[in-house]
């Protein structure tokens, strides 16, 4: 009994998680199809700005959840081959349809029944992934196989160094994001 109720907790939290979450996406017009060409066309820079926004405070936000919280980070193995075809997948995509998951669910909330197809894809392209699994899991994900990585680990600091950097970094870019493109 008790576990059903720490998973109903869970899933409490999550809607109201993805809730916020989808109502910022729309709020930074980011389910807006012009916004997202614009993006791809390097004319807009709207969808930089809020995913930088994400990242930073994200990226803050764990490493004091972490440092502060006792809470567990668990780091997915590096996959090189892997991450290149998803990316490729992805960007693919992206570039076809004008949505990546996220904003695709935030345009078809704002009524965009053209998002409708892009999420149909999304299921697809999940099955598909789920039956190939077994046989990626034999190949492509064995090519470029590092394990665990950071980028902590991998540069031999500190990982307060590396969130204060890319705090700086990013905060930079953002700023300069604003005055070229506000």
């Amino acid at each position: 009994m008790e576990k059903k109720s720490e998973n109903s907790q869970k899933l409490i939290q999550a809607v109201i998680f993805g809730s916020v979450f989808g109502f910022l996406l729309q709020k930074g017009g980011v389910g807006k199809y012009h916004v997202l060409e614009g993006q791809l066309l390097f004319q807009d820079f709207t969808v930089v700005r809020v995913m930088l926004t994400a990242v930073l405070v994200g990226m803050i936000g764990i490493y004091f959840l972490h440092k502060k919280a006792d809470i567990k980070m668990h780091i997915v193995p590096t996959k090189i081959g892997s991450n290149i075809l998803g990316g490729l997948m992805f960007g693919s995509g992206f570039a076809f349809s004008g949505y990546c998951p996220g904003t695709g669910a935030v345009a078809l909330g704002q009524g965009d029944v053209l998002a409708t197809l892009c999420l149909v894809g999304l299921v697809v392209g999940s099955y598909i992934y789920a039956e190939a699994s077994r046989y990626l899991k034999k190949t492509i994900d064995k090519w470029g196989a590092h394990g665990k990585l950071t980028l902590p680990a991998l540069l031999h600091v500190k990982t307060g160094s590396v969130v204060a950097i890319f705090t700086v970094l990013l905060t930079g870019i953002l700023v300069a994001l604003a005055k070229i493109a506000p």
